[in-house]
């Protein structure tokens, strides 16, 4: 009893499972690849008006600032550069504070919050170098190249007053940004158009899965296991040619 249950178990088991032929699955993007690809065109052309259209293009002015602080008057020492490379984390943090941009903000008239005035702004460092890049991103290219140039001299100051340092030298000013950083008009069409790709693949081939149906002969011995007696062909042209004659026929009885 035991075995015949374990049998029926495993016959059970093998008739839930499901084989999935993968020459079939492409047989079957093959045939739904116009679609495949007229949804990918639709999705890549959505994309570029929306992010052309109604995204607003982002605009940044880059700035940078040199700071040695000098043990002596005229001698730039090593002890000197090591220390200026050492505190650029310490120049940065001063350049982002609170202080500053606020300073900027008011000076300048915006009706900007420090957070938000903080988001606009990104210090950082190349490497190897004690030069400190200050870039502003702003909607505005005029804004972003005026506030850029207002954080420096802001700054500039409060770090000297901080630091103790001499001076702080202006390595470039502030350029007029004449290319919007973001959006990026051809990435985001690439994505939106892969995205629609891969969405209709998922989509025919969850349908095709999900389709259980019996369509043609191989199937019946695949899914049910039981041989074709017979097959009987059908003409789609000679039914529907034998429905417009009936058609006729009763509207000429009819008489309209």
């Amino acid at each position: 009893m035991e075995n015949t249950k374990r049998m029926e178990e495993n016959t059970m088991q093998q008739t839930d499972e499901i084989e999935i032929d993968l020459w079939e699955i492409c047989l079957v993007l093959v045939h739904n690849l116009a679609l495949i690809v007229s949804i990918g065109i639709m999705a890549a052309l959505g994309t570029f008006l929306v992010t052309q259209i109604l995204v607003t293009p982002i605009y940044e002015s880059t700035t940078k600032i040199y700071i040695l602080n000098k043990q002596e008057n005229n001698a730039v020492t090593y002890s000197d550069i090591q220390l200026g490379t050492q505190l650029t984390k310490d120049y940065a943090e001063l350049i982002q504070s609170r202080f500053v941009l606020e300073e900027v903000v008011q000076g300048m008239g915006l009706d900007l919050s420090y957070e938000e005035m903080k988001k606009k702004v990104e210090v950082t460092t190349p490497t190897d170098t004690r030069i400190l890049a200050i870039t502003v991103n702003d909607a505005d290219p005029v804004r972003a190249m005026q506030l850029a140039n207002a954080i420096r001299e802001a700054a500039a100051v409060h770090i000297m007053n901080v630091m103790d340092i001499q001076a702080v030298n202006v390595s470039e000013t502030a350029n007029m940004p004449m290319k919007k950083a973001s959006p990026s008009v051809l990435k985001n069409t690439f994505i939106g158009g892969a995205l629609g790709v891969f969405l209709m693949i998922a989509i025919v081939l969850v349908r095709f899965l999900m389709d259980d149906t019996v369509k043609t002969p191989e199937d019946v011995e695949k899914y049910l296991q039981l041989s074709t007696l017979a097959v009987i062909p059908l003409n789609e042209g000679e039914t529907e040619a034998k429905k417009k004659k009936k058609r006729v026929k009763r509207s000429v009885l009819s008489g309209k």
